[in-house]
């Protein structure tokens, strides 16, 4: 959903119909979270995916049939035994896809929504499914964590905006967050648009380069911090969101209060009177992750720095050094593949292991219970 809000701006201002289709619950191994979208136009164009190729094919006819006959549906796509051209999920897996042409009064919530997301504030789209064809009364309504009540729907709501993952809830016997509209909403689709992590990059170099292309791609909000004016340029990090000239350690206190365990500190200064500052700063905030790059002989080196520095054994376990995941990375972009891995793995409780040696589920759970 975060990917297409843009396009179904952009159809609605160009007065062309379109379908929303929404996965609202999945089991087993479906291969795409709940809150994955996929609208189709009028016009036939499509905007997202919903599982890789599985069941796009059926869910954009209905889609069609949603924008022909003006009706929303909830279907329910899992393993094809029977018939193998049938739609089905390869995979093992069972989704439910709500399907809904989207009306004029749908498209303010999302407006709000993008004037939100451009002022780097968390927000998240609460559609109800007890009724996806009431015509009169459905609608998306737009929750902030400062209009969320003190309860376990609201509870529901700012744990999406933590983890970044969409859930279906139930919300009986509690009133809707909207208080001016007052009804209960039974269950609902909550689909979190939080603020972007942020991934700090400290060093100037081709491999800080790489990294800051990496973490752009996967989403981070990417600040490129280096003392020497010469080397951090916008022309060298055309991709960085910020740049920063100062001290590492300098620049973590002064930015503290917007780091949290989202955030991924990279460090790759290859100097001592740099790096040590930096990393001792580093691990004595909240970030979920800190990295820094060397050698095993730098890192014992790094190590003996930092515990004279005054860290404990508990906050040096902390450090992931040498930095990244064994891949026999050479290349500066390599490198930075590796070190994504790690972030990766890091955030969401990877291995790092090939999955072909391990037993556990591919698509880890996340999201919180039903609530009530």
């Amino acid at each position: 959903m975060k990917d297409i809000v843009d396009q179904l701006i952009d159809w609605h201002a160009q007065a062309m119909p379109c379908a929303l289709s929404v996965v609202t619950r999945t089991w087993k191994s479906a291969p795409r979270p709940a809150g994955t979208a996929m609208a189709v136009s009028a016009d036939g164009e499509v905007a997202g995916s919903l599982s890789g190729g599985c069941v796009e094919g059926a869910v954009y006819e209905l889609a069609r049939e949603a924008l022909l006959s003006g009706t929303a549906c909830i279907e329910t796509f899992g393993v094809s035994d029977d018939d193998a051209f049938a739609a089905g999920l390869t995979c093992g897996g069972t989704l439910d896809v709500l399907v809904r042409p989207l009306r004029e009064h749908d498209y303010p919530p999302l407006q709000e929504l993008t004037q939100l997301r451009a002022a780097q504030r968390p927000a998240a789209l609460i559609a109800p499914l007890n009724d996806p064809d009431e015509t009169t009364n459905w609608q998306w309504r737009l929750a902030t964590p400062d209009s969320l009540p003190a309860n376990a729907f609201g509870e529901a709501v700012r744990s999406a905006l933590m983890d970044g993952a969409a859930r279906t809830v139930r919300n009986d016997g509690a009133r809707e967050f909207d208080q001016t509209a007052g009804q209960p909403v039974g269950e609902v689709l909550i689909i979190p648009f939080p603020t972007r992590p942020r991934m700090i990059v400290f060093g100037a170099t081709d491999f800080a380069a790489a990294v800051t292309r990496a973490g752009a791609f996967l989403g981070y909000r990417v600040t490129v911090c280096d003392a020497r004016p010469v080397f951090v340029t916008r022309q060298r990090f055309p991709d960085a969101d910020e740049i920063v000239v100062d001290w590492p350690h300098r620049y973590l206190e002064s930015t503290r209060d917007r780091i949290d365990d989202r955030t991924a500190i990279c460090v790759l200064t290859h100097d001592p009177k740099f790096d040590v500052p930096a990393v001792k700063a580093a691990l004595r905030g909240p970030a979920g992750y800190v990295g820094v790059m060397g050698s095993r002989s730098a890192h014992q080196d790094r190590l003996e720095r930092l515990r004279r520095a005054g860290l404990t054994d508990s906050e040096l376990a902390r450090l992931s050094s040498p930095i990244g995941l064994d891949l026999g990375a050479r290349s500066p972009e390599e490198t930075a593949i590796s070190i994504a891995a790690e972030i990766v793995a890091a955030r969401w409780g990877g291995s790092g292991t090939p999955l072909a040696l391990t037993a556990v589920p591919i698509h880890r759970a996340t999201g919180a219970p039903a609530v009530s």
